[in-house]
Parts: C-alpha cells; sequence; structure tokens
C-alpha cells in the first residue's frame, strides 16, 4: 500500500470511529482529522471493505447545472446549504431550474435557490449507513477547497430508484480516490474609507429601485457590505444588538409573522419564505425546528448585526443582516414579499420593537 492509500484508509477509520460519537457531523469529523470534508468524502471513493467504513461515495462529472435540473424527478427531497456559522435545511422539490452562465436559479416553491456555478468544484452520490441500519442517500457538492457548498438528501417519500438512474448518468468515468485541494483566493484588502467616493455611493444608495442593485454598487465603489452599511446614509443603516436575529426569530414565531431567511455561501443562497413555529436554543445554537424548515445559527458567531434598508419601486424593504468576525455574510431576514409588493406592515412592526444598540434584548 502507498503513502496516498494509506492516507485515504486512515481517514475512512478515523471516519468510522468517530461516527460512533452521537450526533457526530461530517464537518467537524473532518476538522477533527485536518481534512476538509470534500477531502473525507472523496476518500470514501473507489473499492474498499465495508467494514473500513459505513460510506461509500462516487465522483460526479461536472456537469452542475444538468445535475440541478434532473433533481426534480427525485419528488421531494431535502436540501441543505450551510456555512461557518449557519445550517439552513429545507424540504421541498427542485422545480424550475434555470441557468445563464455561471448563475442558476432553482425557484420550486419552498426550495428557493441561487447558485454560482463558478464555485463548484466536486460533486459526489453519498451513500452511508447510519447507526440504526438506515441508509442514507445524498448528493453533495463542493468548491475547489473542499468547502461544502450544497447537499441534497434523500427522504422516504423521494423516487430512489431514479436517483440511482440520476448518479449512473452522471458518474464521472474515472474511479479516483481522494482530490488535492487548493488553498482559497487572497482576501482582497478593505479600501481605506478615505478612498471610497461617499457621494457618490449615497446618491447610488437612495437611486437604488431593486434590492438586487446592491451587489453592483459595492462593486462600483469598491466597498465590503460590512463597510457599505457603515458608511451608509445614516438613515438607511444602523447597528443593532448582535442578538437582534434571536429576537426576530422568536417573535416571528409569536406572532405568525412570515419571514424570509437568507443563508449561503460563496456558491450558493438558499431561502425561506413563509411563516416558522418553533424556535429553540440548544448551548450557542439558535434553532427553528419546523416541519419543512430547520434553521441552525450559532449565535456566539454572530459579531455585527445590522437593520438595512434599501428604497425599491416598492418602497422601502429592510432586512436584519448578521456577520461574523471576519465581516463574512452568516444570513440575512426579511419580511416575506415578491417583487411588486410593499413590504409587510407586521414585519415592519417587529423591526420598529427592536432594542436599540447597547440594550439588551428581551426574549
Amino acid at each position: 500500500m502507498d503513502q496516498q492509500q494509506a492516507h485515504h484508509q486512515s481517514i475512512r477509520t478515523g471516519f468510522q470511529q468517530a461516527r460512533q460519537t452521537p450526533r457526530a457531523r461530517h464537518r467537524d469529523i473532518a476538522q477533527a482529522l485536518g481534512v476538509s470534508e470534500g477531502e473525507l468524502i472523496a476518500s470514501h471513493c473507489g473499492i474498499f471493505g465495508s467494514a473500513e467504513s459505513p460510506l461509500k461515495a462516487r465522483r460526479l462529472q461536472g456537469e452542475w447545472p444538468q445535475i440541478i435540473a434532473a433533481l426534480e424527478a427525485l419528488g421531494e427531497v431535502m436540501a441543505l446549504t450551510r456555512n461557518a456559522s449557519c445550517v439552513h435545511e429545507k424540504i421541498g422539490t427542485y422545480g424550475r431550474a434555470s441557468v445563464n452562465g455561471h448563475v442558476g436559479l432553482v425557484l420550486g416553491g419552498a426550495i428557493d435557490l441561487r447558485l454560482f456555478y463558478d464555485r463548484w468544484a466536486h460533486g459526489f452520490a453519498v451513500q452511508e449507513q447510519l447507526a440504526d441500519g438506515a441508509i442514507q442517500r445524498s448528493l453533495q457538492f463542493f468548491d475547489a477547497q473542499g468547502q461544502a457548498i450544497h447537499k441534497v438528501f434523500l427522504k422516504s417519500a423521494s423516487r430512489t430508484p431514479v436517483y440511482f438512474d440520476l448518479v449512473e448518468r452522471f458518474s464521472a468515468r474515472q474511479l479516483s480516490t481522494g482530490l488535492a485541494v487548493v488553498p482559497p483566493p487572497a482576501a482582497v484588502a478593505e479600501t481605506a474609507d478615505e478612498g471610497i467616493a461617499i457621494a457618490g455611493f449615497h446618491t447610488a444608495w437612495t437611486a437604488m429601485r431593486d434590492t438586487h442593485e446592491f451587489f453592483g454598487i459595492l462593486k462600483k465603489f469598491g466597498l465590503t457590505r460590512t463597510q457599505a452599511l457603515r458608511l451608509a446614509p445614516a438613515e438607511y443603516a444602523h447597528q443593532v444588538p448582535t442578538a437582534s436575529a434571536h429576537e426576530i426569530l422568536n417573535r416571528a414565531a409569536q406572532e405568525g409573522t412570515p419571514i424570509m431567511v437568507f443563508v449561503g455561501n460563496p456558491g450558493m443562497i438558499q431561502i425561506h419564505s413563509g411563516p416558522i413555529h418553533r424556535v429553540e436554543v440548544l448551548g450557542p445554537w439558535v434553532n427553528v425546528l419546523d416541519k419543512d424548515f430547520n434553521l441552525h445559527l450559532r449565535e456566539d458567531h454572530i459579531a455585527q448585526a445590522w437593520l438595512v434598508k434599501k428604497p425599491t419601486r416598492d418602497g422601502l424593504v429592510q432586512s436584519i443582516e448578521i456577520f461574523d468576525a471576519q465581516g463574512d455574510t452568516i444570513a440575512m431576514l426579511f419580511g416575506e414579499r415578491k417583487p411588486g409588493q410593499a413590504e409587510r406592515g407586521d414585519w415592519r412592526g417587529l423591526l420598529a420593537a427592536l432594542s436599540p444598540e447597547g440594550e439588551p434584548c428581551t426574549r
């Protein structure tokens, strides 16, 4: 056995041992083993004995838009998108998939996605025997650093024969084990505030007619997102306590206010739209535990929270945006709405009740 084979075998053995611990997650196991999650999965490609690990993986061809378009035939599944601080799980059907260049959409109702395919590098069909003997089947996609972008899990109502056909159709012809990760691109240094054309930035902000214009404004003026909020026109953005997202989730559940929850990473944004019902805290995690929607938010990772107001042709649209210590977006919360609709009054009422920064939030 050569050194590389031994490395993959040690990962499989380490995974099997770690899975003996209840609730051990792939991401955490990979971190404990000193590899990315993509490397963990890729080490389970190829041929090895079932006693070595309960997990098996098959590498997929990089035909990402075609794979996503084929998912509708699976019927009901669970879509999972996460970043380091938040996990977003939604049960539904992949419908109305489309692609324009490197950007894809899935508008299947419950499953609502924005896909950035230029960040997708690896995909796998994964099968794992769980502790109770059940077989869990999924499709999992990773970036060039081996970080998870998106996962699709079969449910009891899913069409398993369609899954097998899909895997056969898109499996890579080369049965290689493992993957080589690429270092992340260097972080772009934030431009000094004095280098920003503030007047022009303010004019562009107040002239917005659609919330989707915001990214273009950031790019045009060379701003990071948190810098833009800090330098925004005073009436359009201000900081709120880091517990504000938790407060909004609690109040939305208590008052039946339908909301939108955006969670993403560089390759994907996943959106929940509708009411939420059950909000519970477990250690540092704030959880939404509904039948078709689960959210798991590490509240201790929130370094900044902002109340943001953007003008649109339908009036002001307000959101709560939360960020980690690196300034990366953890999640964004909006009132449920569609283009052409004014912002909901009950959502505005929730925001108006937020505690000012510096005062404790009531829960």
